[in-house]
């Protein structure tokens, strides 16, 4: 793994992934893409680890995109393989197991929106400015942006943000929906590993059961959804965290949670 790009940090069940080109506002190169998604990749099967932070390095930016000065060197055919990369990326860390949350920690254009999008939880910096800046450069937002925006938010609100292009502070992100919690910069990543310690206080199966019925079940109609409900239920019912759970209530201590 290159650590210049992708900077990896492991605390108590909870991995801090850092992406590192604080000069160039985090944007994201091929390379990058290459990095992050083998680093999602060995995650996806690491059962140490409970959740997953994804910020960026610097005070200024947790990511401006894509890096338009690389952009500006591709063909059309390599053009079309990045929006694909990018996309296939932030697909991966969606279908993460794990819980995954984006500490916006400044500007968060095009890309860098869209994977705060693909992440579960949204915790902003006072200071950090959100937007699917794509249609002025005659685009669109294509690494998920105009599916998983109006999901989180409403049809009508995506589509004035992303029709015009629209930059938006942490305060009004928070008004619409857009991110679960405001704080100030100083105080973002100890809110954040304060939210994965929550977390992390409940059973490994539970929270990765929840999190396939609710992303799931949001594809599809609600019948279809009650349904993936139900079995990710039937998943959890004959683990040994269950009884665990149910004993240490009883017995009125802290839970001790094995991940079985």
């Amino acid at each position: 793994m290159d650590e210049k790009l992708m900077l990896v940090d492991q605390q108590d069940g909870v991995v801090t992934l850092t992406m590192n080109r604080p000069q160039a506002m985090n944007s994201v190169t091929f390379e990058m893409l290459d990095v992050f998604r083998r680093t999602v990749d060995e995650l996806a099967f690491r059962t140490d680890v409970r959740v997953v932070i994804i910020t960026g390095a610097g005070n200024k930016a947790f990511s401006a995109g894509a890096d338009l000065k690389e952009r500006a060197t591709l063909n059309p055919d390599q053009v079309k393989q990045w929006v694909l990369t990018i996309r296939n990326l932030f697909t991966a860390v969606e279908a993460l197991p794990q819980p995954v949350i984006a500490a916006i920690n400044g500007f968060a254009f095009g890309g860098g929106t869209e994977l705060a999008l693909a992440s579960d939880i949204r915790i902003a910096a006072e200071t950090a400015t959100l937007g699917l800046t794509e249609t002025r450069l005659g685009v669109i937002p294509a690494a998920g942006g105009t599916q998983r925006l109006p999901r989180l938010i409403g049809a009508g609100k995506a589509k004035e943000l992303i029709y015009c292009a629209r930059r938006i502070g942490a305060v009004e992100a928070l008004e619409i929906g857009l991110v679960n919690k405001v704080c100030p910069l100083e105080k973002l990543m100890e809110e954040s590993r304060e939210m994965a310690a929550e977390i992390c206080k409940a059973p490994p199966v539970a929270i990765t059961q929840a999190k396939h019925a609710i992303n799931n079940g949001l594809q599809t109609d609600l019948n279809t959804g009650l349904s993936m409900e139900s079995n990710a239920y039937w998943v959890c019912l004959p683990t040994k965290d269950r009884l665990e759970a149910l004993a240490a209530f009883a017995e009125k201590r802290p839970p001790v949670f094995t991940g079985k």
